[in-house]
């Protein structure tokens, strides 16, 4: 998979589907949605980014992904809930390395939706996408220690842990150690053969 096959494919993603969500294109009326979750302490507690000051912030930023959508380098969806169509979080790809074939997938969810599975759902069909459509060798996904619950979520969808970068980035003034899981594809594929 070369650099323009992937803004290709990202500058109108396809709608991916699982049991419970639909995966599609965020969108300026999703600001409501995204606000409303975005604005949570807890949300951003183990983000890069900092609580949305406010829905027009929230709309703002919609507005400036549509951009990003155009040119075909941003990779992230909404989830959608399907029986209610509220948006209630994004899963996606936050970077590619076309160089190795590998990816790394990120996730936020709102946190009314917190605990019933819906993080593994879509985290698994994002994964799907990028071995099985994107042809990727390797999937992998970061989290800031001490978020043991997105730990969680990639030990769920089949993914190792590989260790802890200590210290390795700084946010919001302070160094944090970053964890890192990631799946391959064999594993990926004999994980799909044993449940088949």
């Amino acid at each position: 998979m070369n650099r323009d096959a992937i803004s290709r494919i990202f500058r109108d993603p396809p709608k991916l589907y699982t049991r419970r969500t639909c995966l599609r294109r965020m969108m300026k009326s999703d600001s409501y949605d995204m606000f409303e979750y975005a604005r949570r302490e807890e949300v951003t507690r183990y983000l890069l980014w900092d609580p949305h000051e406010s829905e027009t912030y929230t709309y703002k930023y919609l507005t400036y992904l549509q951009s990003r959508y155009r040119a075909g380098d941003f990779y992230d969806w909404a989830v959608v809930m399907r029986d209610t169509y509220k948006m209630i979080g994004t899963c996606g790809f936050t970077r590619f390395s076309v160089e190795s074939n590998s990816a790394e997938v990120g996730y936020v969810l709102n946190p009314d939706f917190w605990g019933m599975g819906i993080a593994p759902e879509v985290v698994s069909r994002v994964i799907d996408f990028g071995f099985c459509e994107l042809g990727l060798h390797r999937i992998e996904a970061k989290y800031m220690v001490g978020n043991d619950r997105s730990r969680r979520v990639m030990e769920k969808v089949g993914m190792t842990f590989e260790g802890v970068n200590r210290e390795s980035m700084h946010v919001k003034g302070k160094y944090v150690s970053v964890g890192v899981c990631a799946i391959l594809r064999s594993e990926y594929n004999k994980m799909n053969r044993d449940f088949a």
